[in-house]
């Protein structure tokens, strides 16, 4: 019966991320944490609180519900940006605007109108900058001084916002950035009125009007994103580089070598880094990456350490290096992940010899590449001023758990109230195929031989940026154990595109991204059937969302004699109808690669399949 109660669970707990710290953030002096988290396992509420790494007291700098007074609707912070120093902390919380100081103190409300979202304070904490309904504002800490540096002119322009940059940066999408000063900002403006309109309804309400959304599909015109330097003086200066060789901003930043900017062509073939002239906005190449298939874009590359060196990757004969000016560093067989920071000239980043498992490394040109973190997870972490917060998830639950660790010193836990789960994982992990697909077996606990053969059913996800088949036990897998205890053998596998088998791997799927990856399942389902006869093949279903809601349909159309049911979530019929930048950067432009897209419709697939839906 418990595992009855898992859904319930899952919602009450936002799968799991309740009550679990996130979103680290070092003083400047090591001595101190930020983060967030609910007070329980279930407040939907998250709060701002301090570590004391000296004492190990945690203290509680910002209780939202406290704040607004809205206990019957909590709203929490749901993220936060620090001086450089990490003494100022400004959050934006039921859109009004909110800083409180680390040394002591309530949190204050600033006078700045509303509604405000992405609050950064300047690295000196003199002023924040914030974003207003397509505008950038600037206020000083004290609350005064509230005046627009860059405002739209039109409804459908906004101004530091840039979507694309979530590639690359380790923070999320951003689009705009202090001078280390703190006299200027760098920032994105989005012109979003060539992008093709979309209208939609709401079923409960008949009557009301269409929402109008801005998305841009394959083959069709991108937002017009250019980059601006904005001095506090009220200038506005352009950065020029070839915007029509190079429409997407994947990356941007300033650090104490200069603004700089991340470009990429359409096809996405090719991305340069880009240092901008503070002074008049002229760049300069200073890194090209070139591939015939794609760029991948990497997590926190490129960027420069504080001597200058230029982090980038290279992807060199199946395997993608960290390479330092454009040298790889780390060796052959061993997968970069993501670059988390450079703490002065020393690199913290992730990377994989075993793509079920992600661990923490650094490297410096003393010591090279050195390995920060032991037993099979997913390891990540951030580190300033000798101190490393260590985060792991692994087989113990899905809520995780961090730690500080600092020289000389006994390690300090990060206190966590994330819910146990009232599932227990059951499942047995497989290498299958000659492709040795990653995969996981999911059987009931109840389930003895005298039980007969069970029904199986698919679980994958199996698209590119996705990994199902990991080390950690994740909420997916206790929602693949609660379908085996419902009386199915489950499987998980991971085919061609997924991440963490590096870059020949990842681009197996270009020019046909569901094909081989639907052949990959069927051979991890006979390979599996082998070994466990248990599996009935005669009642073989597969569900999904989003991208594997489109490989479960696929499956039943394009295999009906493997397949005999199939659940599909938020799948894609057409391909032409999906993301530019990300379907591009797979099948190509439609224009020139009409093909590829009538292979991955299912609209097509569906003409005159024996398949039938219900």
């Amino acid at each position: 019966m418990a595992s009855l109660s898992l859904p319930a669970q899952l919602v009450r707990t936002a799968r799991f991320t309740h009550g679990a710290p996130a979103q680290f953030t070092v003083s400047g002096d090591g001595a101190a944490l930020l983060y967030l988290r609910g007070r329980t396992g279930d407040d939907p509420a998250p709060c701002l609180w301090l570590l004391d790494l000296d004492t190990g007291a945690e203290r509680l700098l910002a209780d939202p519900v406290r704040l607004t007074g809205d206990a019957a609707r909590p709203r929490g912070i749901e993220a936060y940006g620090t001086d450089r120093a990490a003494r100022l902390v400004a959050f934006a919380l039921a859109g009004a605007l909110w800083t409180v100081r680390v040394g002591g103190g309530e949190p204050l409300r600033l006078p700045a109108r509303r509604p405000v979202a992405d609050p950064r304070p300047d690295p000196t904490g003199r002023r924040i900058a914030y974003l207003r309904k397509g505008a950038l504002c600037v206020i000083r800490a004290d609350g005064t001084e509230e005046r627009v540096l860059a405002e739209p002119s039109d409804p459908d322009i906004e101004f530091g916002a840039a979507e694309h940059t979530s590639a690359t940066l380790p923070d999320g999408p951003r689009g705009h950035w202090w001078s280390p000063d703190g006299t200027a900002l760098l920032c994105a403006r989005t012109d979003n009125r060539r992008v093709r309109r979309w209208y939609s309804t709401d079923p409960a309400t008949p009557d009301s009007p269409p929402e109008v959304h801005r998305y841009a599909t394959a083959g069709t015109p991108n937002p017009d994103v250019s980059l601006w330097l904005a001095p506090l003086d009220g200038r506005l200066i352009p950065v020029r580089w070839d915007r029509g060789a190079f429409e997407y901003v994947v990356g941007a930043g300033w650090d104490v070598h200069g603004p700089f900017a991340v470009v990429q062509s359409r096809d996405q073939c090719t991305v340069r880094f880009l240092a901008i002239d503070p002074a008049d906005g002229r760049t300069t190449v200073l890194h090209e990456q070139r591939d015939a298939h794609w760029v991948q874009l990497v997590t926190g590359l490129p960027v420069r350490t504080a001597s200058g060196a230029l982090l980038s990757h290279a992807d060199l004969r199946g395997t993608r290096h960290l390479a330092v000016d454009g040298e790889p560093v780390t060796p052959a067989g061993f997968q970069l992940r993501a670059v988390l920071g450079a703490d002065g000239d020393d690199v913290l980043f992730t990377g994989s010899d075993e793509p079920t498992e992600t661990h923490l490394w650094s490297w410096s040109r003393a010591a090279g590449p050195r390995r920060l973190s032991a037993g099979a997870g997913l390891h990540g972490g951030v580190r300033r001023g000798g101190t490393l917060v260590r985060t792991t998830l692994d087989a113990e639950g899905p809520g995780g758990h961090a730690e500080v660790l600092r020289a000389q010193r006994p390690a300090l836990p990060v206190p966590s109230y994330a819910e146990r789960p009232v599932l227990e994982v059951r499942r047995t992990p497989l290498r299958l195929g000659p492709r040795e697909l990653r995969a996981d077996l999911y059987l009931p606990s109840w389930h003895r031989p005298e039980h007969g053969r069970l029904p199986v059913l698919l679980d994958p996800y199996g698209g590119a940026a996705t990994q199902r088949v990991t080390a950690a036990h994740d909420w997916k897998d206790l929602l693949s154990q609660w379908f085996a205890e419902q009386g199915f053998a489950v499987l998980v596998a991971d085919g061609r595109g997924t991440p963490g088998r590096g870059p020949d791997w990842e681009r197996s799927v270009h020019g046909d991204l569901l094909g081989p990856v639907l052949d990959d399942q069927v051979t991890a389902l006979h390979a599996v059937a082998r070994r466990h006869p248990v599996l009935d093949l005669d009642r073989v279903g597969i569900r999904g969302w989003s991208f594997s809601g489109s490989l479960a349909a696929l499956a039943v159309l394009r295999r009906p004699d493997v397949f005999h049911a199939a659940v599909a979530g938020a799948g894609v019929t057409d391909q032409r109808l999906y993301h530019a930048h990300w379907r591009e950067r797979f099948l190509g432009h439609p224009d020139e690669y009409p093909e590829r897209y009538d292979a991955c419709s299912l609209l097509g697939e569906a003409h005159g399949s024996p398949a039938r839906c219900c």
